[in-house]
């Protein structure tokens, strides 16, 4: 992207002026870098993000954004019903509910490592991964409805992950709203063998080693410390959420002309708020959120399991869960007046700061925990939110590194294989049904997070707590 095209706020925040039929100005937070290796999509779908009905403040992209469908990838914005404001399944994407859960071992590597290769195969072999992968459990029409209502209190009542996670998990663990009424039978079908599945391509499970500590007294918080070991899980609401979208997005650039909305782009189908469709595609995405966390609570629950038979005794501990494609009614101050706002966040994760309501008791006085996934094979970032980033961007930063090529492209330039014994080769071990799926995930595909985390940092989205260097990663 050509920064001459945007006007300079500061070192990491850039500027869209209004023109053409833009309601708000859009905003994007880089540093020069990383704005000149973004492609000129980015500046587009930003743009034509700030042209939707309702939108408030401004249309924003995180330091991470890539092209996506209509909305970016990174992309934020909120929309005000009472102001004709839309609901667009393009700004929530496909994989909804698409998240990060992050638990504490209580080990250190020099733990791990004497069975890091054992560790690696079985936590392979536990975990259904891939394109197409099947769990253990198949759900009836019943059980289908009843997950889709109590996302991840149905999976503890089941059996599958502990009453003490549930506090920290988004929403509590289950979003309320759901109307499993509203997803269609294909969705279903399509959902009936995917539960505690990591499913393909971004989508991983890591065994990860704290390596560094920025900020000492959170880290302390947080139950952090050089050395430690935590596993992060990377994963969505599986084909049920790609369905939903689908649909939905079809049956929005149908019904976009009866509501008078002239859509700058296709993939930016929407619907107002407070219209039927529009409340239906809500009631469905909700359901889907209940999915996705249904399905990292199960993940969870065989993770433990796993590592329970290597180490007898061992706690897992949920840090926090929370995910990144989504729809929210949250509270925000707009010119000195709390309104209740529909918040998209496509590829870009909630980051409530210090004292926010929605937050546990033991995370309140600190804010939220902010999980930022890296590329394959290189580090990962826990963040902290801040009070500043209300102002920012509706309590919203970064969720990975963001995709620097296709996966077309990245498959032209790498070897699966190679990735794989490379990666070996410093002690990190990769397990993957997919050597055409390790090589369209290779870490040149990517933007190097750490400079995405600083920008945001820097821009006041969150602050840096600690980073994690991979040590097995069981990848889809």
């Amino acid at each position: 992207m050509d920064p001459n095209r945007l006007t300079r706020v500061d070192a990491t925040s850039w500027r869209i002026e209004p023109h053409d039929s833009m309601r708000v100005p859009a905003i994007i937070y880089a540093d020069e870098n990383l704005i000149r290796d973004m492609d000129d999509k980015v500046y587009e779908q930003a743009a034509n993000v700030a042209k939707l009905a309702g939108i408030v403040q401004a249309s924003y992209a995180m330091p991470d954004a890539h092209w996506g469908y209509g909305f970016p990838i990174g992309g934020v914005a909120a929309f005000d019903p009472d102001q004709g404001g839309v609901v667009s399944a393009g700004g929530v994407g496909f994989d909804i509910s698409c998240g990060v859960r992050t638990m504490l071992t209580g080990l250190t590597v020099s733990d791990i490592l004497p069975v890091q290769k054992a560790l690696a195969d079985s936590l392979f072999h536990q975990i259904p991964a891939g394109v197409g992968s099947k769990g253990a459990t198949t759900l009836d029409l019943i059980e289908m409805d009843a997950m889709l209502a109590g996302g991840a209190h149905w999976a503890v009542a089941l059996g599958w992950g502990e009453v003490r996670d549930l506090e920290r998990i988004e929403e509590r663990g289950r979003m309320a709203g759901a109307e499993p009424a509203c997803v269609s039978e294909r969705a279903k079908e399509r959902q009936r063998r995917e539960m505690g599945t990591l499913g393909s391509g971004n989508h991983y499970l890591e065994v990860q080693a704290v390596t560094e500590i920025f900020d000492a007294s959170i880290a302390k918080v947080f139950g952090l410390s050089l050395d430690d070991v935590v596993v992060t899980i990377h994963c969505g609401s599986r084909g049920l959420g790609h369905q939903i979208g689908t649909e939905f997005l079809k049956e929005m650039v149908m019904a976009a002309k009866a509501f008078g909305i002239e859509l700058p782009d296709r993939e930016l189908a929407c619907a107002p708020i407070n219209s039927e469709i529009g409340k239906r595609y809500l009631g469905a995405m909700r359901a889907a959120i209940n999915c996705a966390l249904a399905n990292r609570e199960i993940l969870g629950h065989y993770t433990r399991r796993v590592f329970g038979h290597f180490f007898p005794g061992s706690d897992l501990r949920l840090l926090y869960d929370v995910s990144h494609n989504t729809c929210k009614v949250e509270p925000h101050v707009i010119d000195g007046k709390r309104r209740e706002l529909f918040v998209h966040r496509k590829g870009a994760t909630r980051a409530f700061g210090p004292g926010h309501e929605s937050l546990p008791m033991a995370l309140r006085a600190t804010g939220q925990p902010v999980l930022i996934g890296g590329s394959m094979g290189t580090s990962s970032y826990i963040l902290v939110g801040t009070a500043a980033g209300e102002q920012k961007a509706f309590s919203s930063a970064c969720h990975g590194a963001g995709r620097a090529l296709s996966r077309h492209a990245a498959l032209k330039q790498w070897s699966g294989r190679k990735i794989v014994d490379d990666l070996a080769a410093e002690g990190i071990l990769i397990r993957s049904p997919s050597s055409r799926g390790v090589a369209e995930e290779a870490p040149g595909a990517y933007k190097d997070v750490s400079a995405v985390v600083a920008a945001a940092e820097h821009a006041g989205l969150a602050r840096r707590v600690a980073r994690l260097r991979p040590l097995v990663c069981i990848k889809g």
